[in-house]
This record gives C-alpha cells, sequence and structure tokens, in this order.
C-alpha cells in the first residue's frame, strides 16, 4: 500500500492533517508496498471486509452525529476549562510564595500548581492541539496557535503525536510510542540485553515525561542504534532547546528569582508541581496503550488496510480506565482512550456520551473493549514492564540450544 492509499483510508479531519503535516515531512509515511510484505494480515481474522466496513460506516454515523450537534455548549466548556486552569496556576503560585511563612499553603500551592499542569497539558493543551475545537474559529483555541506548557515545541509534538503516532497506531516500524525507544512493551519487539534495563528506563520515563516526550520527535534512539544522528534530528533538537530554555527559566529561574532570598522553597514547590504533572500523565498515557489486551502490529499486518480496518486497528490498541468525572477531566478525558483514538478530533467532553455507543457496538461485532480501573490497567503495565525486560522463554531456550 502506498504512502497516499494508507492516508487515504483514514477518518476525513485526521486525512487532512495527516497531509497538512506531510507536506513538511513527506518521507516519515511511507510503508512497504503488499509485494515487499507478503504476510497474512491478522486483523483479517477479526471482521470479515463486509463487517469491518459495516462497522466503519456505523463509526463514521456516531462521529457525524456529535460533528452535526457541536455548538455552544461545547464552546462554552472549553473556555470554562481555561479559565480554571488559568485560575489555578495564578492561585497555586501566590499560594507557594504564602509558603514562605505558613507552610500549609506551600503545599496547596504546589497541589493548585501542578493540577493546573495537568489541566493545562492533558485537557486543554493535547486536545487543542489536535484540532478538536478549530471548528469554533477562535484564534485563541486554535491547533495552529497554540503552545503548551511544556518543554517539546508544539509542532514536533504534532508530528510525532498526530501524524505518526494516531495513523500508524501500534504498528512497530511506524509508531514509535511503542516505547517510547526505550521500552519493550510488546513481545513482537526482539529482545536484546539492553532491555534489561526496562524497570530503570521505565522509571526514568516516569520523572522526567515532560522531557521524554520532548525528545521523543529527534528520535535519539538513534544515537543507541547507529551511533549517529540525521542532520533533521539536529535541526529538531535545536528546536526542543530553545523551548525548553524557556520552560526552565519560567519554572525555575524567574519564578523563584522573584521570592528572592526564598529561591530554593519556591524552586522546589516547581519542581514538585512538574513532577506531579508527569508522573500523572505518564500513568494515564501508559495505561491507555499499554495493559494487558492492547494489541501491537506489525507493517505486514496493515497491508491493504481500509478505513474500516484502520478504526479497528485503533480499537484493538487502545485502553479506556474506568472513573468519575473529576478522572475523566484530569486525565483529558484520556480516560476515553478508545474514544480518542477513534476520533481524535472530536471535543473531549463529548467522548463520555459516545462511549455506550462504541461498547454497543463492539458487543455487536464481538469485538473486545478494554476498559478498567486505574489500578488494574496500570498493575499490568508495570507487569509488562518487567515482564519483557527478560527475553521470551521460546527465544531463551533456541538461544541455549545452539551453545548447548
Amino acid at each position: 500500500m502506498s504512502r497516499s492509499q494508507a492516508i487515504n483510508t483514514l477518518p476525513k479531519a485526521l486525512r487532512q492533517s495527516v497531509q497538512a503535516s506531510t507536506r513538511k515531512a513527506p518521507s516519515k509515511l511511507n510503508i512497504k508496498t503488499a509485494a515487499e510484505a507478503l504476510a497474512p494480515n491478522d486483523l483479517r481474522t477479526r471482521l470479515s471486509d463486509t463487517d469491518a466496513e459495516a462497522f466503519g460506516r456505523a463509526l463514521d454515523r456516531i462521529r457525524e452525529q456529535v460533528i452535526a450537534s457541536r455548538g455552544a455548549k461545547d464552546a462554552s466548556y472549553i473556555r470554562r476549562i481555561i479559565k480554571l486552569q488559568r485560575g489555578l496556576d495564578l492561585g497555586g503560585r501566590a499560594l507557594i510564595y504564602a509558603g514562605i511563612v505558613a507552610p500549609p499553603a506551600w503545599i496547596a500551592g504546589v497541589l493548585a500548581l501542578g493540577s493546573a499542569k495537568i489541566l493545562e497539558n492533558m485537557e486543554i493543551g493535547h486536545n487543542v492541539m489536535h484540532g478538536q475545537w478549530d471548528w469554533m474559529r477562535d484564534p485563541a483555541i486554535h491547533s495552529s496557535t497554540w503552545e503548551w506548557d511544556n518543554t517539546c515545541p508544539a509542532d514536533q509534538w504534532k508530528n510525532t503525536h498526530n501524524v505518526e503516532h494516531h495513523t500508524w497506531t501500534n504498528v512497530l516500524g511506524k509508531d514509535r510510542d511503542v516505547g517510547y525507544g526505550v521500552l519493550r512493551m510488546s513481545t513482537k519487539q526482539k529482545w536484546h540485553p539492553y532491555y534489561l534495563l526496562n524497570p530503570v528506563m521505565n522509571t526514568l520515563l516516569a520523572i522526567f515525561f515532560q522531557w521524554g516526550v520532548a525528545l521523543h520527535d529527534s528520535e535519539l534512539d538513534q544515537l543507541r542504534k547507529t551511533g549517529t544522528l540525521k542532520p533533521e534530528s539536529r535541526a529538531k533538537l535545536k528546536g526542543m532547546w530553545r523551548k525548553a530554555r524557556k520552560q526552565v527559566l519560567k519554572d525555575y529561574v524567574l519564578f523563584p528569582a522573584l521570592a528572592g532570598p526564598f529561591f530554593l522553597p519556591v524552586l522546589a514547590g516547581n519542581a514538585l508541581a512538574n513532577l506531579m504533572r508527569n508522573l500523572w500523565s505518564y500513568m494515564i498515557i501508559f495505561c491507555g496503550h499499554f495493559p494487558n489486551g492492547a494489541e501491537v502490529f506489525t507493517e505486514a499486518e496493515i497491508v491493504g488496510e481500509t478505513r474500516g480496518r484502520w478504526y479497528l486497528r485503533q480499537l484493538l490498541g487502545s485502553c479506556d480506565i474506568e472513573g468519575g468525572k473529576l478522572m475523566h477531566l484530569m486525565s483529558g478525558n484520556l480516560s476515553f482512550q478508545i474514544e480518542h483514538h477513534l476520533f481524535p478530533d472530536l471535543p473531549s467532553n463529548r467522548y463520555a456520551e459516545i462511549a455506550p455507543k462504541v461498547r454497543a457496538l463492539c458487543q455487536q461485532y464481538g469485538l473486545p473493549y478494554n476498559s478498567g480501573s486505574l489500578a488494574k490497567q496500570f498493575g499490568s503495565v508495570i507487569g509488562t514492564v518487567f515482564k519483557l525486560a527478560l527475553p521470551d522463554m521460546s527465544q531463551l531456550r533456541g538461544k541455549l540450544a545452539a551453545f548447548g
């Protein structure tokens, strides 16, 4: 399947986003032709061609219903969330300063600032940059103008996430979110002694998650594989550092300096707020992609993929997290990861109403709908991290036999 054929199978809005992005980086969306990747397509065992296209049409109808009903209520929602986030940011920073003389205020300030950073990254930045609110035609809340509170530049994130990840979800060799270049998260990834560090690298990725996201588009894993970087990666690193420098100066120099001799308590408060955001973002994102049952695919398995089977792959590679309204809000509604991957450009506040319809459709076609509590999903993620640090027993026996 050619690049243009692969893109044409995508839902319209995502197809337009990919086409716009690939004008800048067309080489990143090449896929092997059927002749180059002859292999059984495992997805075909899930649904017949007829059912797969009927499944896709049913999902299209759900999407069209939401698009037709978008309006003032949705616009009011995102504006309220932005107002809430900015209030938490301002209040949190003020409380951190107040904590200089009243320690309980410092704790409250860290929690408020951390919550503001979570909201800005998850429910606002992530979703605005997906184009979920572009229909409002508000230049202040638009995917082309939004720059988020994160060390990763918006343009680099939109390439790695909107184009690569959402087009090639869970396809090894195409979606670098599978392991983020440092982890083994599927048995389809060939084991290497380096992966013995899976638990250590996973912990570091969680703690410094915004930096992992920032470096993702630069493909630093090239250094481990080839010992060098491509010229375009060097250019991206320069762009990332320009953005990261502003973030570092804001959180770790400017705001602490305003406290004068109390520089360190404010610095510590900002650092803890960023850590709070990093750990929460990591957990939500990993719980949406890597719990038990989330599937990973090879390029050979998606040869000839149609629009209906693209939808099927999004379903099989994503997982929901069960919880209340607060949890959904603080996750950026990525607790509805299945719905987000099916409809990445729909307003996030509508995923809750879409989810029962998607679940019912899965039941109708006998398809799995991977959903569980945060504890259940995260527990299985951690189990995978530790399990896949070791080689598969079949591979290990083969290596031992070769030495025998």
